[in-house]
């Protein structure tokens, strides 16, 4: 008896967990990485499966000190392209961006994250405001949850674009002062699922 009851233990754990529906892994690529920020080439970018990193060189906004006037709000958009089997569909699961922040006091700064689906309306973004006197590191998150990824249409493959800008102001700073505000890197990862 006990033998026959291994043999089954056995032969059911073959055949994997009941009811379990694994998503298949997508196969994501950083089609393009642009703006005033991050000019063509000059980003550093690695990918794996569902995940991506981007390094940064010049994405810094800047105010006071013999700035340019355009010189207060830089962007970058990063454009990611994901092949799914037929029948599952994909949303940005997460993304984060560091940097650095120096402020005089009087002055702000600001990172915006925003994204959404190529060919739709609906876009999401978070805020991450600084103000004067800053001097220090940061990091933006945007983390939805589930219910409010925003899903690409089923078998209608479309890009996911991540639209970041950091910006910096004088306000009643010093303008002989420089401020400014940096992104360093980004990064993020996508999520799968069924239609």
């Amino acid at each position: 008896m006990l033998n026959t009851a291994a043999a089954l233990l056995v032969a059911l754990s073959a055949l994997g967990p009941a009811g379990v529906d694994e998503d298949p892994a997508p196969v994501l690529e950083v089609v393009t990485v642009n703006g005033s920020g991050c000019k063509v080439g000059d980003a550093d970018v690695e990918t794996d499966g569902r995940t991506f990193k981007i390094g940064y060189h010049t994405f810094l906004a800047r105010a006071g000190n013999g700035s340019a006037p355009t010189d207060f709000r830089k962007n970058c958009q990063v454009a990611l392209r994901v092949n799914v089997p037929q029948g599952f569909t994909y949303g940005l699961g997460r993304t984060s961006y560091e940097g650095y922040t120096h402020l005089q006091d009087g002055a702000t700064g600001l990172n915006r994250v925003n994204t959404y689906i190529q060919g739709m309306s609906q876009t999401e973004y978070v805020n991450h405001p600084f103000t004067g006197p800053f001097s220090d590191s940061w990091e933006t998150h945007y983390r939805p949850d589930i219910a409010a990824i925003q899903w690409a249409p089923c078998g209608s493959p479309r890009l996911i674009n991540i639209n970041a800008e950091v910006r910096a102001s004088i306000g009643s700073a010093d303008p002989d002062r420089l401020n400014f505000a940096i992104v360093e890197s980004s990064r993020g990862a996508v999520r799968v699922k069924r239609c």
